[in-house]
């Protein structure tokens, strides 16, 4: 196939958990999505959500050119368990000139061998335990975004403690080095909000910072 990017075309190679939930959510959401995988069973089951569902025998690069990969803007590379696969698949997509390779890793090895070769490195086991252990140290913590840097953004439940004080009050770009960006409240997100605005039982923030800033300003705010 002739290489013609489309911004709105993932490609999904591997269809375990982690690469299904992925054709899933994109699917969803509108997006044009290539699944590929060798199991038959897996495929079927991604046709639920892409028409684009294909069972590959191997992932050299006549087939995924076959498939259409080359045309995707972003290609997700979900393959942990086999890692010698997982590596030469990252290096055929790669070749073929895809924008950005996305490659699952299960080790920090195998995590270092995807970024050498040019891939964004996700570790998916790791990343959900290190949420859940944030979620039982914080009370206040709901979820978060890794940025470069060391830092993050986190979305924090507003605690009792908050509740009557306004964000000038707060200062908490001066006392803990984090800003809010945003204000969550009955379901609509608020980011032009004013340094009076008084938060509220059910209050939601999304703040931004580097992570042993946002860990004090969670300690203080429990």
């Amino acid at each position: 196939m002739k290489k013609k990017n489309n911004a709105n075309s993932y490609g999904i190679i591997g269809l375990g958990r982690f690469g299904m939930a992925l054709v899933e959510c994109l699917a969803s959401a509108g997006k044009e999505v290539i699944a590929i995988d060798k199991d038959e069973t897996r495929v079927r089951e991604a046709r639920r959500f892409t028409e684009m569902a294909l069972v590959v025998d191997n992932l050299e690069q006549m087939t995924l050119e076959e498939a259409g990969i080359q045309n995707c803007e972003v290609v997700a590379i979900c393959i942990g368990e086999q890692i010698d696969v997982s590596i030469l698949a990252t290096m055929t997509v790669l070749k073929m000139g895809v924008g950005h390779v996305i490659a699952k890793a299960t080790s920090f090895i195998h995590g270092e061998a995807l970024k050498q070769l040019g891939a964004s490195v996700v570790y998916p086991e790791r990343d959900m335990a290190i949420r859940l252990g944030k979620g039982l140290l914080y009370n206040s913590f709901l979820d978060s975004i890794a940025l470069s840097g060391n830092a993050e953004v986190r979305r924090l439940q507003v605690s009792q403690k908050l509740i009557g004080t306004t964000i000038q009050d707060m200062n908490i770009r001066r006392r803990y080095g984090v800003n809010i960006i945003a204000v969550e409240h009955d379901g609509h997100t608020d980011v032009n909000f004013a340094a009076e605005y008084c938060f509220r039982e059910g209050d939601v923030i999304n703040v931004v910072g580097q992570i042993k800033n946002l860990e004090h300003f969670e300690e203080d705010i429990q």
